[in-house]
C-alpha cells in the first residue's frame, strides 16, 4: 500500500490550522471565560467572606450590647427594688411615727379631759357641800345664835391688835355719817346695846352706830366707818372656803398633768 505523503501532509496541515482555530476561538474565550468566572467566584467568595465577618463581628457587637442591657437592666431593677423596700420603710416609720403621736396626743387629750371632768366633779362637789352649810347656817341665823354672834362679833372688835384700831379711830375722825353695822337678821336691842358699846370703847366714844340688814351675810357682822371695814361672818368663811378649794384644785390639776389645763 502506497502511502500519500501530499494527502498526509494536506491532512495534517489541516488538522494543525483546525487545533489552531480550536485554540483561536474556542480553547481560549472558554479558558479566559471560565478564569474571569472563577475570579468573580473568587471576589464574590471574598466579598461573602468579609460579609459573613462583619455580620459575625455585628453580631457579637449586639450580643455584648444585649448582654449590658441585660446587666443595666437587672442593676436598675434592683435599684429599684432597693429604693422601693427603703421608701416602703420609711413610710411605715412615718406612719407609724404619726400614728404614735397622735395616740399619744390623744392619751393626752383623753387625760387632760379625765383631770378637768375630775376637778370640775370636785369644784362641783365642794361647791355644793359650801351651798348646803351656807344652807344650814341661814336656817339657823335666826334663832338664839344672832346673840351669841353679836357677842363674838364684840369680842373680836375688842381683840383687834393697835393698827387696826388706829386705821378704824382715823376713819371714824375723817368720816362725816355714823358707823354702819350690817347684819343677817334684825338684832334685838340688847344686841345692839352690846355692839354699840364695843364700838364706842374701842374705837370713838361719840360716834353714832345705825343697823341695817344683808340677806348675804350669814351668821356675822360686817362695820364699815368710813372707808374702813371689818367683818366677821360665816358668808366670809365659806367664800375664802370656796376660794381656797378652788385654788387646790386648780393646782392639783396643773401637778396632776405637767401642762396648764385648757381653757374654754
Amino acid at each position: 500500500m502506497q502511502i500519500d505523503w501530499l494527502t498526509v501532509a494536506a491532512q495534517i496541515v489541516n488538522f494543525l490550522v483546525l487545533v489552531w482555530l480550536l485554540q483561536r476561538f474556542l480553547y481560549r474565550p472558554i479558558t479566559q471565560a471560565m478564569a474571569r468566572r472563577e475570579e468573580r467566584i473568587q471576589t464574590r467568595l471574598s466579598e461573602a467572606k468579609v460579609a459573613r465577618e462583619e455580620v459575625e463581628a455585628e453580631t457579637g457587637r449586639l450580643r455584648e450590647q444585649q448582654q449590658a442591657l441585660e446587666a443595666e437592666r437587672e442593676e436598675m431593677l434592683s435599684k429599684a427594688r432597693q429604693e422601693a423596700a427603703a421608701l416602703r420603710a420609711r413610710l411605715e416609720d412615718d406612719i407609724r411615727e404619726e400614728i404614735e403621736v397622735k395616740r399619744s396626743t390623744w392619751q393626752a387629750h383623753l387625760q387632760d379631759e379625765r383631770e378637768a371632768f375630775t376637778a370640775q366633779l370636785r369644784q362641783r362637789a365642794g361647791h355644793q357641800v359650801i351651798d348646803i352649810v351656807g344652807r344650814v347656817l341661814k336656817d339657823y341665823a335666826g334663832s338664839d345664835l344672832a346673840g351669841q354672834v353679836a357677842g363674838t362679833f364684840a369680842d373680836r372688835l375688842a381683840a383687834l391688835d393697835a393698827g387696826e384700831r388706829e386705821k378704824l379711830s382715823a376713819a371714824a375722825s375723817r368720816a362725816q355719817g355714823p358707823a354702819r353695822v350690817e347684819s343677817s337678821v334684825v338684832l334685838q336691842p340688847g344686841a345692839r346695846g352690846q355692839i354699840t358699846r364695843a364700838i364706842r370703847d374701842c374705837i370713838a366714844q361719840e360716834i353714832e352706830v345705825d343697823y341695817t340688814e344683808d340677806d348675804h351675810l350669814l351668821l356675822g357682822i360686817r362695820l364699815t366707818i368710813g372707808e374702813q371695814m371689818v367683818e366677821w361672818s360665816a358668808s366670809r368663811f365659806l367664800h375664802r372656803l370656796e376660794t381656797t378649794l378652788d385654788e387646790v384644785i386648780e393646782g392639783s390639776g396643773h401637778q396632776g398633768s405637767g401642762r396648764a389645763p385648757a381653757t374654754g
